[in-house]
């Protein structure tokens, strides 16, 4: 390592960005906060430092606590390739930092075998083939790779109905082709347990050992065995969750290979896990490094060679997160992934076309999928910088906190037999399920928005169409999108023109604020808001004659702009024969007026929704993937 030098003359001189400030100490800092969090409070209700920090600190799903401040502790943060891996598996290559790997799962084998082709001519550096019922057919595999030079760009094949054909042909291909054994890269995609996780049944770890033996003696720079959390993460798995399911799993297939005579650090050197990356960049970015620390620890305790212990990790943006409403948006969560993925120190990255839950994607999609690393990669310069959240206080204790918690279900996993004893048991879907509802909960009342789908959405929007995508038969944990109750609300009003009055009263001023937030709710269900403005008393009957015939209506305002007006408003709309009228705001704001329900900030507007889709006499919505 070289000494830096001596720093110049009038380093003195440099300006420190904390120069002139005081210096603040945690309880100073909370009596701060409390003064600010203060403002907002009754006499009765003030707080304390401490209750103003307690006020302040948030819970990640699953229950990792996100304090308001982070303060510098005493750690050693170690190097990118070393012990204990958390900063990554080493320095990257400027040149290619990651492995742009996109995936290809249309069965018509043509078009395949040209997308992968335009992929691998533009930007993408490895090919993952996703092979059997729901994919390219095995006899296929040949055909769809008839173009790539496999000793130059790696190839991973996966399947959820039959890994070992999968494996096969790809082996074949190389065979076909004269590849060079001691150049080929790539994964043949070997994993029972979570191909019993998606279609059920008891796994079966028997050709385990045979892949693993012919990359330790013929495909050498090849992995044998993918650990892949989607399907737990698909299913409701929360950040510490979906480590501790990839550690639990990979310990599993460990365990057997040494029971099948192969040493611990050849299997280390043939298991690669594939994670999910989300548009929360921070939970990915220290899930990935809590993964590779853990993963190294799980390591050292077998005795692997430290060389052998880094996990390698190909990140893929979620599935869970992408949304059929304003897919453009998925655009924007996709980068956010992606650049997390980086900062995270993924060694490979897929980028699934925003209009994957659609269906199969267009060339359009796909090159803005392979683009959004290109550009995050090589021109936005991420990767300059191995490990660049590294030190970040925040960054580090969320690992930290994610790893710990990661490693407590991990044990209580290992030590009720691993996770083909917890699939079976039943225990890892409990689990899953029981956080899957803590978060439809707040995707229910807006903690958690979906912007252009629970908030914000597009009114009069088309839902793009595209070719399905061939489905298999599920039995395991269920797949379930975060934005997918919310599109079933739309569904429920696509086959025709649903609409609800909106009774704007009072002066404009008073009312253009609330009447927004309604318009934006109803959107969420694909309802129309037919706004009516009651500026006075005298325009209640004429607001109310083409409110006739409706079963439901919103009045929407101020406190003020109620006053005098709701009540009057009401009753004439009972009159007309309303059966259901909705105040925007608390109904504390108009106590003169009798009203059946009440939007406020926080609802669950699901319910709400739910229920308006009823009284309008939308029809139930079938089950959308």
């Amino acid at each position: 390592m070289t000494i830096p030098p001596e720093p110049p003359s009038g380093a003195d001189d440099v300006l420190s960005l904390a120069a002139g400030f005081p210096q603040v100490d945690p309880h100073a800092w909370a009596d701060l906060a409390a003064e600010v969090v203060n403002k907002s409070r009754a006499e009765d209700a003030k707080v304390d430092g401490p209750g103003a920090v307690e006020i302040l600190t948030s819970e990640l799903p699953g229950g990792v606590a996100v304090d308001p401040i982070y303060w510098p502790r005493e750690r050693s943060l170690g190097l990118p390739g070393a012990m204990p891996f958390t900063r990554g598996r080493g320095p990257r290559d400027p040149d290619l930092p990651w492995h742009v790997c996109q995936l290809h799962d249309d069965p018509d084998a043509a078009t395949s075998r040209k997308a992968v082709l335009d992929d691998l001519e533009r930007g993408v550096s490895a090919v993952w083939l996703h092979v059997g019922d729901d994919g390219i057919a095995p006899g296929d595999v040949a055909e769809v790779l008839g173009d790539v030079m496999v000793d130059l760009a790696p190839v991973t094949v996966s399947s959820w109905t039959d890994q070992a054909a999968a494996a096969a042909a790809l082996v074949d291909v190389w065979e076909a082709k004269g590849a060079d054994p001691a150049t080929v890269r790539g994964s043949l995609g070997h994993d029972p347990i979570g191909m019993a996780a998606v279609v059920g049944g008891a796994p079966d770890l028997a050709p385990l050992a045979a892949a693993v033996a012919s990359c330790t003696e013929r495909w050498t720079g090849v992995r044998a065995i993918t650990v892949d959390t989607r399907v737990h993460h698909d299913a409701g798995a929360s950040a510490q969750d979906e480590v501790a399911l990839a550690l639990a799993t990979a310990l599993d297939y460990v365990r057997h290979l040494t029971d099948a005579g192969v040493a611990a650090a050849e299997a280390f050197r043939r298991i690669e896990f594939r994670i999910a990356a989300t548009a929360d960049q921070f939970v990915t970015i220290a899930k990935l490094r809590a993964l590779r620390r853990a993963w190294a620890r799980v390591g050292e305790v077998l005795e692997v060679p430290q060389a052998d212990r880094g996990g390698w990790v190909h990140a893929v943006t979620s599935w869970r997160m992408q949304t059929r409403t304003d897919p453009w948006v998925n655009l924007l969560r996709d980068t956010i992934a992606c650049l997390a993925a980086s900062a995270g120190g993924a060694d490979a990255i897929t980028v699934l076309p925003y209009d994957h839950v659609l269906g199969l994607p267009t060339p359009f999609s796909r090159r803005i999928a392979r683009n959004t690393q290109s550009i995050l990669a090589a021109e936005s310069n991420v990767a300059r910088v191995a490990d660049p959240a590294g030190g970040s206080n925040y960054v580090e204790a969320l690992t930290d906190d994610l790893a710990r918690a990661a490693w407590t279900w991990f044990g209580e996993l290992d030590a009720a037999g691993g996770a083909a004893a917890g699939l079976a048991s039943g225990v890892i879907a409990e689990r899953l399920a029981t956080t899957r509802a803590a978060r439809e909960a707040d995707l229910a009342t807006r903690e958690l928005p979906l912007t252009g789908t629970s908030t914000f959405p597009l009114a009069g929007e088309e839902v793009l169409r595209r070719a399905p995508r061939a489905q298999i038969t599920a039995e395991g944990l269920p797949r379930r999108r975060d934005g997918q109750v919310f599109e079933d609300l739309r569904a429920r009003t696509a086959s025709g023109d649903v609409c609800v009055p909106v009774l704007a009263l009072g002066p404009q001023r008073e009312h253009t604020t609330r009447v927004s937030f309604v318009a934006n709710l109803l959107g969420v269900a694909g309802i129309r808001p037919e706004t009516v403005e009651v500026a006075t008393a005298d325009d209640i009957a004429e607001a109310v004659e083409s409110a006739k015939g409706a079963s439901v209506a919103v009045i929407a305002s101020s406190r003020k702009g109620y006053d005098g007006l709701a009540g009057p408003t009401v009753q004439a709309l009972r009159a007309a024969g309303v059966e259901q009228v909705v105040l925007a705001g608390p109904a504390s704001e108009a106590p003169d007026a009798t009203v059946d329900g009440e939007i406020v900030a926080g609802m669950d507007i699901v319910a709400f929704l739910g229920g308006l889709c009823d009284s309008l006499g939308a029809p139930q919505a079938g089950a959308n993937a």
